[in-house]
């Protein structure tokens, strides 16, 4: 329960994290959602986008993901999220190095700004919540008890094999076996009317 409580609190810090970091500078002060969704693929332009067709919709996705995820405790859904997040981070990267020549880091606001590291920490995140969750746990029954997977010992095992015959559940009893008797010491008649008992 404190696993599943723990990992929660950071996929949720992750998914707020990867949700900001649009409305940051990404790289020489131009916004994440200023680049269009569609640039991620055929590279980056100058040309300004839609809110919802900028790499912010992605972003939407994970965290909806991760609030799924969240109420599930499904440890793939937040995986998944925080995989989402770091691609296309991570392609945004790529491309944008394509365009540029390089990537660069300045103090002054330019080079990479402080939302693609929300993006990064946030989809960290998103990944270290899938960890430490412990997913789902299977339900017991409501008094405790565990199920029984053999008969009780007061009551015989049923035998459904239609090739050997049923036994009566006292034929195993301890007083229950067969005792055998020599003929010899069965007594007759004929010994009986030679050898009468003494009289008193």
């Amino acid at each position: 329960m404190l696993r599943n409580v723990v990992g929660s609190v950071l996929a949720l810090a992750g998914a707020t994290a990867a949700v900001w970091s649009p409305f940051r500078a990404w790289y020489d002060g131009r916004h994440g959602r200023d680049y269009a969704l569609g640039d991620l693929f055929t590279g980056i332009t100058g040309d300004s986008a839609d809110p919802l067709g900028s790499i912010l919709l992605p972003l939407l996705v994970a965290a909806l993901l991760t609030l799924l995820g969240v109420v599930l405790r499904s440890r793939l859904l937040v995986a998944f999220a925080g995989i989402v997040v770091l691609g296309f981070t991570i392609l945004w990267m790529v491309r944008v190095g394509q365009a540029e020549g390089s990537l660069t880091v300045g103090g002054d606001g330019t080079g990479l700004g402080d939302g693609v590291a929300c993006a990064f920490g946030g989809g960290i995140l998103l990944l270290l919540g899938a960890l430490v969750m412990s997913g789902r746990t299977l339900a017991r029954r409501v008094d405790g008890e565990p199920r029984h997977t053999r008969p009780p010992l007061d009551q015989p095992p049923r035998d459904d094999s239609p090739d050997e015959p049923r036994r009566h559940p006292q034929a195993s009893a301890p007083y229950a076996a067969t005792q055998t008797y020599d003929r010899h010491d069965v007594p007759t008649w004929d010994q009986d009317r030679e050898n009468p008992p003494p009289r008193p």
